[in-house]
């Protein structure tokens, strides 16, 4: 943990103080209540589901599509933790499926809901196939899934969300911000809260835990040298999710307290002093074929090839933002966390048209990108998205 403290520029965790406060209050909220986690064995959701294990819950079920990650999940809940007499059972379904369906219909007795699945790549949108299943998870799933949670009188839902949604430039940030109107509709029904966040170090997928493969795989470290973002460890994502769920209020956005001056860093300054930890000295390249050579006989000499470069591809957003200028912040409530409070605003007949218009695309077998960029433009005035025609898959 303080290894990844100091790669993301600080000394202390963001929330030990709100933890400490709420710990006794969460622990008895928790060891009384019955726990459904989706999307629990990925890297933001085998926290969440840690952070109410060793709560002692009364029930804790997780569903998640990756059966290995599930496996994992268990392992590494009974090596740390150990066991709780409250009835903790994994399953590996998708959640999209009539296999769920039919386990929600069979049990569906929880007292809260936690949906951490998300499709969270901004690379994710460079076909319209991928983008479409972006859809799929992170708005329509989302929004089957608390129509199910209602009809079964759940208590409370909350849904993972991101700091891409505050005035978002890409899909993948616009999908969730789609996904936080269908929640205020669905919020007349069902007390729902959410939290929006930065990037979570070294989780899967992350360029974070790239690093980590790169120097297994003995590869060059690739690291934009011009986007600038906060950093929050696994943990403190799992922590947030947890305080959002359990003490948010209907329709609250939870999101974390950054320094900006302080707590704001580059790819590549964080990939030195990564190698550094490592006892290793970044050697910058001039281009990806010389830093493919040079990583055949730099290491030895204590040095790893690295290629910095700025940003150049869709969907990259210059700076950081967790809330927009119209939206109400209550920040008094916590030390480290501030929340956006909500009124159920939305427009049923956009958000009737955004799914008539999707059946549509997926009744023809057809459709391109283009037609789901435009939708995402009538649902979003202001969507800040320019395609640039480059990806992140096209660079190392």
């Amino acid at each position: 943990m303080n290894n990844v403290l100091s790669l993301i520029g600080r000394d202390t965790e963001l929330f030990l103080s709100d933890i400490s406060e709420s710990n006794s209050e969460l622990k008895e909220i928790v060891s009384s209540s019955r726990f459904l986690v989706l999307g629990g064995a990925g890297s933001i959701g085998q926290e969440v589901t840690k952070e109410i294990f060793k709560r002692n819950p009364r029930k804790l079920h997780v569903i998640d599509i990756s059966e290995n990650n599930l496996v994992e999940l268990v392992r590494d809940i009974r090596s740390s933790f150990g066991y709780i007499r409250g009835d903790f059972k994994t399953f590996a379904l998708d959640i999209g499926s009539t296999e769920y369906d039919a386990f929600f219909k069979a049990d569906g007795q929880y007292d809260y809901i936690l949906n951490l699945s998300a499709l969270k790549h901004v690379r994710s949108e460079k076909d319209p196939y991928t983008l479409m299943r972006m859809i799929d998870v992170n708005i329509l799933n989302t929004d089957r899934t608390l129509l199910q949670a209602i009809d079964k009188g759940v208590g409370k839902y909350f849904c993972v969300s991101t700091d891409k949604a505050a005035n978002p430039v890409n899909m993948m940030g616009a999908s969730k911000k789609i996904m936080e109107m269908f929640l205020m509709r669905r919020s007349l029904d069902i007390e729902i809260s959410t939290a929006r966040f930065a990037n979570v170090a070294f989780s899967d997928g992350s360029l974070l835990h790239g690093f980590n493969l790169r120097l297994t795989k003995r590869q060059p470290i690739a690291a934009p040298n011009d986007v600038k973002r906060f950093f929050l460890t696994p943990s403190e994502s799992g922590e947030l999710c947890l305080m959002s769920c359990i003490f948010g209020e209907n329709r609250d956005i939870f999101f974390p307290k950054f320094k900006k001056n302080l707590n704001l860093l580059s790819f590549s300054d964080i990939a030195v002093k990564y190698l550094k930890q490592k006892g290793l000295d970044a050697l910058e390249c001039s281009s990806e074929d010389e830093a493919r050579e040079l990583v055949k006989t730099l290491p030895e000499e204590g040095k790893w090839p690295c290629i910095f470069t700025g940003s150049d591809t869709t969907g990259e957003k210059s700076f950081e933002e967790f809330f927009t200028e119209q939206e109400i912040l209550k920040m008094e409530r916590f030390v480290n966390i501030g929340i956006i409070k909500n009124e159920p605003v939305f427009n049923v007949d956009l958000l009737d048209h955004f799914e008539a218009s999707i059946t549509s695309m997926k009744r023809n077998q057809a459709w391109d990108k283009k037609a789901i960029v435009d939708l995402f433009f009538k649902m979003i005035p202001g969507f800040g998205h320019i395609e640039t025609g480059k990806y992140l898959d096209s660079k190392m």
